[in-house]
């Protein structure tokens, strides 16, 4: 899908053809619409189809007629059949006249500019409106990241209550996450440090002030990636210990209950063997089976206590 915005007096609107000043959005886009833009703009291809491919690093390339800006943004997807977080990327390229934004499913960070709802926001400022884009995008990371936190204290809140695997492997889901927000905030991270240095972009006065906030927010997002990184991994930890020990107790009720069970077992074993009723206690006493029945209930009685102090049971 192509898209079309251009502001004007701080007002959006969505222009019917390419012209200078206007902001090209490709979300999901076809052959069709990628080789127009191509074509109109003199990119290469490859530069605008980079977005596309899940696989691509964070980068910047700069060529004679524009400038290629890759990084990684937050979003959603479905993970053994749960809702998870990921990241993809989204390509940005900086002409002479126009800005053109790339990537493989729409996202709430460029819908945030489509409402105009950042501060000094304009598409004739391409530079401006990057550094804009990047710091929407370490917001959202942020959000991403506390939401991801407030899922963890719910499984810390409910650990008592856990006994499946399936848990286990919900709270992975969050740490894999965390490895992929890492790694892409540090690509990211990379990527702001060579706009820094290149002094072959333009760039306004004022937005020296707006690089470095994006920087602090990304930094910050790193930050908390690695805090709630290291807490799901001791939590992660802390849910397999208790998992086992569960078990544990229900291996050692189970050898209680199969010690006292053995008992009745082994002495109506002793009188079921074929030998001389002389040799057997209690064979010819008035009332022999209900004695022995009520000693062998009495040893059993006696076992259930002496288990049930020693926490056995």
């Amino acid at each position: 899908m192509i898209r079309l915005f251009r502001t004007d007096d701080s007002v959006i609107y969505e222009p019917e053809t390419i012209s200078d000043g206007v902001w090209i959005e490709l979300s999901y886009p076809d052959d069709n619409e990628i080789a127009k833009v191509a074509s109109s703009l003199k990119l290469n291809r490859e530069d605008l189809t980079a977005a596309i491919d899940l696989e691509e690093k964070n980068r910047i390339e700069i060529h004679d007629n524009y400038t290629l800006i890759l990084f990684d943004i937050p979003a959603s997807e479905t993970r053994h059949q749960q809702e998870s977080y990921t990241t993809i990327p989204l390509g940005i390229i900086i002409t002479e006249n126009n800005i053109v934004t790339v990537c493989s499913q729409e996202t709430s960070v460029l819908s945030y500019f489509r409402q105009n709802r950042m501060k000094d926001f304009s598409t004739k400022k391409k530079l401006r409106f990057v550094y804009q884009i990047m710091l929407r995008t370490s917001f959202l990371y942020q959000q991403v990241l506390t939401d991801i936190d407030r899922k963890r204290t719910e499984f810390e809140e409910n650990i008592e209550s856990i006994t499946n695997e399936q848990d286990l492997i919900s709270l992975h889901e969050l740490e894999s996450t965390l490895v992929y927000f890492s790694t892409s905030l540090r690509g990211n991270y990379n990527v702001l440090n060579r706009l820094e240095r290149y002094s072959s972009i333009q760039r306004y006065p004022e937005d020296r002030e707006l690089l470095d906030d994006v920087i602090i927010e990304n930094q910050q997002a790193v930050e908390m990636a690695q805090i709630y990184r290291d807490i799901i991994d001791s939590t992660r930890e802390l849910m397999s210990s208790m998992i086992d020990s569960k078990l544990n107790n229900v291996m050692k009720r189970l050898t209680s209950i199969t010690l006292i069970l053995s008992i009745p077992t082994i002495i109506s074993g002793l009188y079921g063997m074929n030998v001389d009723q002389k040799w057997m206690p209690l064979a010819y006493t008035p009332h022999g089976f209900g004695i022995i029945c009520l000693l062998t209930a009495t040893v059993c009685v006696a076992l259930i206590v002496y288990l049930r102090k020693k926490k056995m049971l």
